[in-house]
């Protein structure tokens, strides 16, 4: 797994910094480049003006009074408050608390004045508590009056480890170091933490090697070079054979799975139909074969022909015994398979049957609604995706705006591409179709889903307003086109 989107929780971060110090790297020199960093992103993005920095007692706080200092040096006028008495503070952010030579005022609500510009050094990432007093009250007053907040590291109230708010107020810009956290990414912390930037402060990536992260930003450069493409003297044969089960009377999702499919590069696609749905499917479908099924063994007669090298067995599947059935089959195959939708909410009373016939290579693709109907839905994100990988040996894509794809070994890659028009009707079903092309050509299901996640958020954004999930489709190739460049 490549590095340059790793994402760093709390303890992991607290890991970079003690090794960069344990090499020699003062910690004042670190939160001086905090400070310069800081100040300089401000000043790329505002004239000077008035502002208030308010600085808590921790090393947060420190960065403030050396963001403060850096502006107040290039001319800006600038107050400073703090959370607490003046001798709350220790080590670094004392030090550089006493380079600063102006007033420190202690933080009050209604003290903004005249400020223009607020610089939110209050709390770090790795709150614990809510944020609430004389913090919360001022921040609150700020978004108010529609002030820009800079956050530093995150906004005061969130939590760096997994988005949730606890009293976070909306920040204009925040300025993170070294590395992302999964906050910035995980709603509802991405809404709360505006433009992110991540700055150096002198931390050597070599620490990573030693932090081993777990968690990643989902972006191509870690699953580019695995992306499947067309050889010189290939062809559709060994370009791998997508099979889907097809639903009736709801037909459009599977028959946009299926474009979905080819359009990822499956060399043949399948859709196994009874024979009352066949008309619909033949009739609206021209590069995608149709396979009627006489009766309910023709479904297993086609799981024994080795040349079908991935499943989707989901969408418009209804929730009955016959899509129970068939998922289990299809599982004894231990071929790449996705279960989406209905194969999901089959099993919403018998879950361990489902864990228990997972052996191979599997994909689940659940909303919400879905995965509360399989797994705990406890805790957050993360959390819950995670623990649901591990125990039904699955890979979890757990849909959303901040979707998550984790492996059952816990590594999770958070997506942050996903514009708000992929809200529509038969989105998630174009997802499935380019995850199963991707399987059904050989990619590894981990990076399958996380490509293909990716692509769809990509394809999206690239329409912009209007989207209907037809669309996708015919977008992918100018995706994986530029992706292929990148190769």
């Amino acid at each position: 797994m490549n590095f340059p989107t790793a994402l760093l929780d709390v303890r992991r971060m607290d890991e970079a910094e003690r090794l960069t110090l344990a090499a020699g790297t003062p910690a004042t020199l670190l939160m001086e480049h905090a400070g310069q960093s800081v100040a300089r992103e401000i000043m790329q993005r505002w004239s000077a003006r008035p502002v208030i920095v308010l600085c808590g007692p921790g090393n947060n706080g420190g960065d403030g009074f050396a963001t403060a200092r850096h502006l107040s040096t290039a001319g800006w006028p600038v107050r400073v408050a703090l959370l607490g008495p003046p001798d709350c503070l220790k080590e670094t952010a004392r030090f550089h608390a006493d380079l600063w030579r102006g007033e420190v005022r202690q933080l009050v609500p209604g003290m903004l004045d005249d400020a223009k510009l607020v610089v939110d050094a209050i709390l770090g990432a790795g709150l614990d508590r809510p944020l609430e007093g004389s913090a919360a009250e001022i921040l609150s007053v700020a978004a108010g009056r529609r002030l820009p907040i800079v956050a530093i590291d995150v906004p005061s109230g969130l939590m760096g480890d997994t988005g949730e708010a606890l009293g976070a107020v909306a920040a204009t810009l925040t300025v993170t170091f070294f590395r992302k956290k999964p906050g910035h990414l995980l709603l509802p912390g991405r809404l709360l933490c505006g433009e992110v930037v991540v700055a150096d402060t002198g931390i050597p990536s070599s620490v990573l090697d030693q932090v081993a992260p777990d968690t990643f930003e989902n972006d191509p450069k870690l699953w580019v070079a695995r992306l499947p493409r067309a050889k010189a003297g290939g062809n559709k044969y060994n370009r791998g054979h997508a099979l889907i089960s097809g639903g009736y009377p709801m037909t459009g999702a599977v028959r946009m799975a299926a474009r979905a499919a080819a359009r990822a590069g499956s060399g043949l696609t399948t859709i196994a139909v009874s024979p009352v749905a066949l008309p619909v499917y033949a009739a609206t479908l021209t590069s995608i074969m149709v396979q009627p099924l006489a009766v309910p063994e023709d479904f297993d007669y086609l799981l024994d022909d080795i040349r079908y090298t991935a499943f989707l067995i989901g969408p418009g599947a209804g929730t009955g015994e016959e899509t129970r059935s068939r998922v289990l089959s299809i599982l004894k195959t231990g071929r790449p398979t996705l279960l989406d939708a209905d194969a999901l909410t089959a099993f919403a009373d018998d879950p361990p049957t489902l864990d228990e016939a997972i052996t191979g290579s599997c994909v689940l693709t659940p909303h919400d609604g879905e995965f509360h109907r399989l797994f705990d839905p406890s805790g957050d994100k993360l959390t819950r995706t995670r623990a649901a990988a591990s125990r039904s040996g699955a890979i979890i894509v757990l849909k959303g705006s901040d979707t998550v794809i984790t492996h059952p070994d816990g590594r999770s890659i958070i997506n942050s591409n996903a514009p708000p028009t992929l809200a529509t009707a038969g989105a998630g079903d174009v997802l499935s179709g380019i995850i199963l092309g991707f399987l059904a050509q050989g990619m590894e299901p981990f990076l399958a889903a996380a490509a293909a996640v990716w692509v769809h958020g990509a394809a999206a954004a690239e329409f912009g307003p209007g989207l209907i999930a037809e669309d996708l489709a015919d977008l992918m190739p100018g995706i994986l086109r530029r992706l292929y460049e990148q190769q």
